[in-house]
């Protein structure tokens, strides 16, 4: 376990407190199992479910958490392993030996679950969405319930429960997100190191992951590592980088205790920006350096998204891509031709934290709903108020993806705001994005790490291909 027996005895006691004090009942949360490749026996690296960690500490397979919240009843659900398992994986402790590990008083073979639950099933239900098909295959079978059936179950009580616990971080949890940091420190400065014609997308993938690896757990998503980064998505390809060509690295690591950083940086392969690049790259920062000045407790996230944005608006005026009024611009949705996305996201022990609970309860509140209508504010996962121990990306990007551009072009969108005959010429551009993980603390907020990425254009340049 990452933490004290004390910090998940507290962790479980207020979110059965605060579920009683809401009518009581049934909290069930499912653990993960092995998922194989392409036969049991190979399996995909293995991860527990995030809710189990955060709730007991344990990393084992195949276990699932019950909690009744009338008489305060705690169980551990999961088979023991038998001789077989032991030749093959070593030693396991027992089922019983976890909970206690766990300050969990009781429990019992998996095979029990159903019956226990039988003789509850008079009282309300509380579960999480599940995200695994093997999980939702476990949950028909233990409630009787068609897969639809299912899906349609989550409690709504549980999920903003879990959310707001797990939104706020303790200082221990602060301390392990740091340490996700400073792996990806290092993970960065080996990707601008190494980077330089010649050398692979997947060449400098490989080494970072190696650090991952050595450091801590792994990626904490799968990396993306590109020339073409205009592609949100652009994952690493056996392409040797190119002489004038830009490469992002976005790329975060799990520390042991299955925290997660998660940053960006884009570096010029030639090893000097040109000045178009430069031009680029320099609003971006600025962008990135705007968010820093004004985040802070209570302040809407949505709010410091169109900061980061005004930015890049008047940035991109300045160069001659845009033009007119930035509050016509803004209110348009015209810079999201280049600013294709939200600023920024909640990450802790997942790097998107609690995405599987529903963006939509994570992100936004009575108070601050999504803008579903305008295109790039759509995909901004966050808008609420933050709190002190919030944890955030400030990730801002200027991207010139050809298809939008000549598609938005053809309707006449935005044709009074886009100066869609000097964008063309940026078509080979791909584009630029800067990324880091901030904690909002009780009067503004800092960037997580020990460590800073170079970020600065000097920095940046005296690092790039020094391999």
């Amino acid at each position: 376990m990452t933490f004290p027996k004390s910090t998940y005895e507290e962790r479980r006691r207020a979110l059965r407190d605060r579920l009683a004090a809401q009518g009581g009942g049934i909290i069930l949360l499912m653990g993960n199992n092995d998922s194989p490749i392409n036969y049991p026996a190979n399996a995909y690296h293995y991860r527990q479910d995030s809710n189990m960690l955060y709730y007991t500490g344990q990393e084992r397979d195949g276990l699932a958490l019950a909690i009744d919240c009338a008489t305060g009843d705690e169980i551990l659900f999961g088979n023991d392993i038998d001789l077989d398992d032991i030749v093959w994986m070593g030693f396991t402790p027992s089922v019983a030996d976890l909970a206690a590990e766990s300050g969990i008083a009781k429990s019992l073979p998996m095979s029990q679950l159903k019956q226990w639950l039988q003789e509850r099933k008079n009282a309300p239900l509380h579960i999480l969405p599940p995200y695994r098909p093997d999980t939702v295959l476990q949950l028909m079978d233990l409630l009787d319930k068609s897969a639809a059936e299912v899906k349609a179950l989550p409690s709504l009580k549980l999920i903003k429960a879990v959310i707001d616990q797990r939104a706020v971080k303790t200082q221990e949890e602060i301390e392990e997100i740091e340490r996700a940091c400073a792996i990806g420190y290092e993970m960065h400065t080996m990707a601008m190191r190494m980077c330089r014609p010649g050398v692979t997308e997947r060449e400098i993938a490989g080494a970072i992951e190696g650090i991952a690896l050595a450091k801590g757990l792994g990626f904490s998503f799968q990396p993306i590592v590109s020339m073409h980064g205009e592609i949100a998505h652009g994952y690493p390809k056996a392409r040797p980088l190119e002489a004038g060509k830009l490469l992002l690295c976005d790329a975060g690591a799990e520390a042991l205790g299955c925290y997660a950083s998660d940053n960006t940086r884009t570096m010029p392969v030639s090893g000097k920006f040109d000045s178009r690049q430069r031009d680029i790259y320099s609003i971006v920062r600025d962008a990135h350096h705007r968010v820093l000045e004004v985040a802070g407790p209570g302040k809407k996230w949505y709010d410091i998204h169109f900061e980061a944005a005004r930015v890049i608006a008047d940035g991109l005026k300045d160069v001659g891509l845009l033009k007119g009024s930035t509050d016509d611009i803004l209110e348009a949705g015209a810079h999201a031709a280049f600013f294709t996305h939200g600023l920024g996201h909640m990450m802790g022990m997942d790097v998107h934290d609690m995405e599987g609970l529903g963006q939509i309860h994570v992100g936004f509140d009575e108070e601050v709903q999504p803008r579903l209508d305008q295109f790039g504010t759509n995909f901004l996962r966050c808008g609420r108020r933050l709190q002190p121990g919030w944890v955030m990306t400030d990730e801002p990007g200027i991207y010139f993806i050809p298809h939008l551009l000549d598609s938005w072009r053809a309707e006449g969108r935005h044709k009074d705001f886009i100066n869609y005959d000097l964008a063309e010429t940026y078509k080979d551009f791909g584009g630029v994005r800067l990324e880091d993980d901030l904690l909002v603390t009780e009067d503004g907020c800092r960037l997580l790490g020990e460590k800073q990425i170079p970020i600065e254009i000097d920095d940046v340049e005296a690092t790039v291909g020094t391999l």
